[in-house]
């Protein structure tokens, strides 16, 4: 309860900026498509967040260490307050993209900051717990934004200017707050080829689970404005992804720690590339019936179908960010998740795009199209791999973690730094150190099959751990 106290101003602070954040990324797609802007020059200005994200990821963690917590979390929220504004004064996609770098730019510095923060406050005992209220007040937030959109008429500038006073207000909490700033320290960092070399299956699914979530993030609105949905209908299509995904991810999560967790990934992958199928496939949820040329609206089905669908498909961000971890010794875990949120940003970079092109191609159904044949994907690449090698009978492995889906590196170590006191108690004796990277040196070859698949040749468990589990 300590803990929580201590953390609240900043949890505030997080909620006020995720319902700004949640407004801006709808309103956005909104208002483009009502100013005529076409799908490929919508997808470019939508990605341009996950650009700037993906940059602010690498860049912040520098700046951060020079300036110190709260004066880079002051000055970035007061730059993506300013930035939500100029869309409102420059009606123009190249402004509009310039300024969604900037957003994701500053967005990923604040995550940063509140991330590492919450790391310092917390202990061992409180640490999972801290995480997971984090996760519910990023997703909470995120789907309560989506319901301002209704206050004005997203056609004007007031929505705007209701999203910049909630990312200015967030600076509040946290600059008032009586806790102290935490110690900063950047994390290593772990080339690509080797955790691609750990983790064939983390590296492409995470990859993939990124063009999901651009998809998401950057058309969800759009497609809802195209199939003729009002206001308040678009707020509940989007709110209900997100709430579907809160609901659904510590269920998933603690069933991923009791069995085969590569199988609940190809479970939910598949879950949700159905439920995108079966939302493309039902009737049109507006509709005109003549001769009195009423229309007809039944759009709860597909609410509760994109529930559904949010539901499986968010909860996959996690469960790569946990079978990474169950294959990356433990000193590594940390670098690991910062190359996990490259490679996911590069993929939400290619969401929109490829919305915005399948759309083209076949119309508003594009956006479900998208979403289920990436799901396909994950699914095949993951059932590929479990069929590559049989599953080891014993091992052990880090427990599930709910993670914000456009969390960063430094949530990680809220995972990390308590596996490290569980390992100063080891089941093994003294000297066996199965996680080493001294003994995945075979050769490439060799080890890409070892670590991918949780076993060797012969079937020997390659982890650092020993309970039942058939993972990896």
């Amino acid at each position: 309860m300590v803990a929580l106290f201590s953390v609240s101003a900043l949890f505030l602070g997080i909620a006020l900026m995720m319902l700004g954040n949640g407004l801006q990324g709808s309103l956005l797609g909104l208002r483009g498509s009502l100013e005529g802007f076409d799908n490929q020059v919508l997808g470019l200005v939508m990605s341009g967040y996950f650009a700037g994200f993906l940059a602010g990821s690498l860049f912040a963690p520098r700046v951060v260490a020079k300036v110190g917590h709260i004066r880079v979390f002051a000055a970035l929220a007061s730059l993506a307050s300013a930035a939500v504004l100029v869309h409102s004064i420059f009606i123009d996609p190249w402004v509009w993209f310039a300024m969604r770098l900037i957003t994701g730019f500053s967005y990923a510095g604040l995550y940063i900051v509140a991330e590492s923060w919450i790391n310092d406050l917390s202990d061992n005992q409180n640490r999972g717990r801290l995480l997971g209220i984090y996760m519910v007040i990023q997703l909470g937030a995120l789907s309560a934004g989506q319901y301002l959109l209704a206050v004005s008429d997203p056609s004007g500038a007031n929505l705007f200017m209701i999203a910049a006073v909630l990312v200015s207000l967030a600076l509040l909490p946290v600059c008032l707050a009586a806790s102290r700033a935490p110690d900063f320290s950047a994390p290593e960092t772990l080339s690509f080829r080797e955790l691609f070399w750990l983790s064939p299956l983390g590296s492409i699914g995470m990859t993939l689970n990124g063009v999901v979530n651009g998809a998401i993030f950057g058309f969800a609105a759009i497609y809802a404005q195209r199939i003729g949905l009002t206001v308040p209908e678009i707020s509940t299509f989007i709110a209900a992804i997100f709430l579907g995904g809160m609901l659904m991810q510590f269920p998933i999560g603690r069933i991923s720690d009791l069995v085969n967790r590569r199988l609940v990934i190809t479970v939910v992958t598949f879950a949700a590339m159905l439920a995108a199928i079966v939302a493309m496939l039902l009737p049109a949820p507006v509709t005109v019936q003549p001769p009195s040329m009423v229309e007809a609206r039944n759009v709860w089905p597909l609410i509760i179908v994109m529930a559904l669908f949010g539901g499986f498909s968010i909860p996959t961000y996690s469960l790569f960010n946990a079978h990474v971890n169950d294959r990356v010794p433990l000193k590594k875990m940390v670098a690991a998740s910062s190359g996990l949120v490259f490679l996911n940003g590069t993929g939400a970079i290619l969401g929109p795009n490829l919305a915005a092109l399948t759309i083209d191609l076949t119309g508003p159904s594009g956006f479900f199209i998208t979403l289920a044949g990436i799901h396909g994907l994950i699914g095949l690449i993951t059932l590929y791999r479990m069929l590559r090698r049989p599953a080891p009978t014993a091992k052990q492995h880090v427990d599930f973690v709910a993670m914000p889906v456009r969390g960063t590196s430094y949530a990680v170590q809220l995972t990390a730094e308590q596996e490290e006191q569980e390992e100063q108690e080891p089941d093994t004796p003294p000297g066996d150190e199965t996680g080493s990277m001294a003994e995945l040196e075979p050769g490439l070859d060799a080890v890409t099959d070892q670590t991918a698949d949780g076993a060797g040749a012969d079937g020997n468990d390659m982890t650092r751990k020993d309970t039942p589990n058939g993972d990896r």
